[in-house]
This record gives C-alpha cells, sequence and structure tokens, in this order.
C-alpha cells in the first residue's frame, strides 16, 4: 500500500475543511435564530463592515461619506451570520495550514536530525580508518624493507649452494629391519 503519494494527513484536513462548511451554516442558523447572538456577536461586526464598505465605496466615487446610514436589524443580523459562517471557514483552513506548516517543520527537523546523526556516525568511522591506517603505516615502518628482504633471500641462496658444492649428496641410507 502506497500512503506516501497520498498523504493521510492531508486527507483528513481536506475533510475537516469539508466539514467546516456545513458547520458554518449551523452557526449562521443558530445565530439567525438566537437573539442573544444576533444582538452581540452578528450585528456589530455586521454594521462595522456596511460602514467600512459603504466609505470606500463613496470616496472611490468621490463622494465624502460623513455619516452612514446603518443597516436595519435583519439586514445586519443576515450580513453578521454570512460573515461569521465565512470567518468560521476561513479560521478552521487557516488551522488546517497551520498544523500542515508544523507537521512540515517537524518532518525537516527530524530529516536534519538525521542527517546529522548520519554525518556524526561517517565522521566516527573515518577517525577510527585515520587510526587504524596510521596503525599499518607503523606496521610497514617497522617491516624490514622490501630490499632489505631480497639481499636475505640472496645470502640464503649463496649459503645453500655453499654447502652444496662442500657436501656431495650422499646416497640414501637404509635402514635395518627388524
Amino acid at each position: 500500500m502506497v500512503v506516501g503519494a497520498f498523504p493521510m494527513a492531508k486527507l483528513l484536513y481536506l475533510g475537516i475543511r469539508q466539514v467546516s462548511k456545513p458547520l458554518a451554516n449551523r452557526i449562521k442558523e443558530a445565530a439567525r435564530r438566537s437573539e442573544f447572538f444576533k444582538t452581540y456577536i452578528c450585528l456589530p461586526p455586521a454594521q462595522l463592515y456596511h460602514w467600512a464598505e459603504m466609505r470606500a465605496k463613496m470616496r472611490l466615487m468621490g463622494f465624502r461619506a460623513e455619516a452612514v446610514k446603518p443597516l436595519n436589524e435583519d439586514a445586519a443580523a443576515e450580513l453578521g451570520a454570512e460573515l461569521l459562517g465565512e470567518a468560521t471557514v476561513f479560521l478552521v483552513a487557516g488551522g488546517c495550514l497551520v498544523l500542515e506548516y508544523w507537521r512540515h517543520q517537524a518532518h525537516q527537523r527530524r530529516k536534519r536530525s538525521e542527517r546529522q546523526t548520519a554525518w556524526e556516525a561517517m565522521r566516527d568511522e573515518v577517525g577510527h580508518l585515520a587510526l587504524a591506517l596510521e596503525a599499518l603505516q607503523e606496521q610497514v615502518r617497522a617491516a624490514p624493507a622490501q630490499s632489505a628482504l631480497e639481499e636475505l633471500q640472496a645470502q640464503m641462496r649463496e649459503v645453500r649452494a655453499r654447502l652444496r658444492a662442500r657436501d656431495p649428496p650422499s646416497a640414501p641410507r637404509a635402514t635395518p629391519e627388524e
């Protein structure tokens, strides 16, 4: 099963975002039904949004907007509920982005740690190999030189040749059997 090609975390985040839309719709419905929610949570942001939007539009058209007429309560409640629903979707999507960023950063830290560990292991191995090389170099220095070895072999051949010249090969002797 190939899990790396289709990360489960991304699928989970997509599912959360899809679930947030119906959640936003339920919040909108609750805002329309509840008088407290409508009065204190939906109306103030809706009126502020309407005020800022109307001032920006009037300035773009070249008028001075000194006083902006507020929305009626029903329109403000509807606009506030829409703003709240959109804010809910936005916050859930933003939360998913933050979680994905944290997950990515944790993955990067883990990879960096693994690389650092591998680097230290290689450095230790190189140190051990350097020590082994030094020991082998000392053994080579301590061993007789190749020319000295060849000289000793030549001397041995000479000694053998002299010994053969002095003593003629003797006949094999039979050993008496009992």
